[in-house]
C-alpha cells in the first residue's frame, strides 16, 4: 500500500465542491443555532413558568439524544408528519436545531452570570426588558459565552460529517466516495482528517482573536 497524491489532485474540483457544501452548511447552521439558541434562552428567562418548562423539556431531549438519531428521525420520519425535505435543507434544519439546544444553555449560563445588581440598577433607571437585554445582559455576558460558543461551533463543524448518511454531498461523503471508487482509502481518510483538523485550528484561532479584541474593548469602555 502506498500513498498516491495524484488521486487527490485529480479529484480536487470534487473535493473543493464538497468542502464548499460543508462550509456553507456549517456557517448557516451555526448562525441559525446562535439566533434560535438566544431566543430560547431569552424565552426561558422571561417567558414565564409554562414556556420555561416546555422549552426546558425540548432542550433536554435534543441534548440527550445523539445527532445521528435526530437526523434519521427528521429525514426518514418527517414524511409521516407531512415534513418531507431534501437532504441539504434537512441537514441544515437538523444541525441548526441540534446546535440551538446547546447554545441556549450557553446563553442561559451567561445570563445567570451577570450580577443581579446591574439588572436591578437598570430597572431602577426605567429601562424596558428589551433594553436590559440589549444594553446590560448582552455586553456583560459576551466575554463569558465566547469560549464555549466557539467550542460549540467546532462541534457543529465536525457533526456535518454525519449528514453524509442522508446523502448530503458534503466533504465526508464526497471524499469517501472518491476513496471507494479509486481504492484510495488511506488517502481519503488522511485528507478528511487533515481538512477537519485545519478547520478546527482556524476556528480556534479566530475565536482567540475575537476574545482578545472583545477583552480590550471591554477594558477601554469600562
Amino acid at each position: 500500500m502506498r500513498f498516491d497524491v495524484n488521486v487527490i489532485i485529480e479529484k480536487l474540483p470534487e473535493i473543493l465542491a464538497g468542502l464548499g457544501v460543508t462550509l456553507a452548511l456549517w456557517i448557516a447552521a451555526t448562525l441559525g443555532a446562535i439566533v434560535l439558541g438566544f431566543l430560547t434562552a431569552t424565552g426561558r428567562r422571561y417567558g414565564g413558568m409554562a414556556i420555561n418548562a416546555v422549552l426546558a423539556v425540548i432542550v433536554e431531549i435534543l441534548r440527550g439524544t445523539p445527532f445521528l438519531i435526530q437526523i434519521f428521525l427528521l429525514y426518514y420520519g418527517g414524511p409521516f408528519i407531512g415534513l418531507s425535505l431534501d437532504p441539504i435543507p434537512c441537514g441544515l434544519l437538523g444541525l441548526t436545531i441540534y446546535g440551538a439546544a446547546y447554545y441556549s444553555e450557553i446563553f442561559r449560563a451567561g445570563f445567570g452570570a451577570v450580577p443581579l445588581g446591574h439588572i436591578e440598577a437598570a430597572e431602577c433607571l426605567g429601562m424596558s426588558r428589551a433594553q436590559i437585554v440589549r444594553r446590560i445582559l448582552l455586553p456583560e455576558m459576551a466575554m463569558l459565552v465566547l469560549p464555549p460558543a466557539v467550542n460549540m461551533s467546532v462541534i457543529l463543524m465536525k457533526e456535518t460529517a454525519i449528514l453524509s448518511i442522508i446523502t448530503v454531498p458534503e466533504m465526508t461523503l464526497t471524499i469517501s466516495a472518491i476513496g471507494s471508487q479509486q481504492y484510495a482509502f488511506l488517502e481519503s481518510i488522511f485528507l478528511l482528517a487533515l481538512i477537519y483538523w485545519a478547520l478546527v485550528e482556524i476556528t480556534g484561532r479566530l475565536g482567540g482573536v475575537a476574545e482578545a479584541r472583545l477583552s480590550r474593548l471591554r477594558f477601554q469602555t469600562s
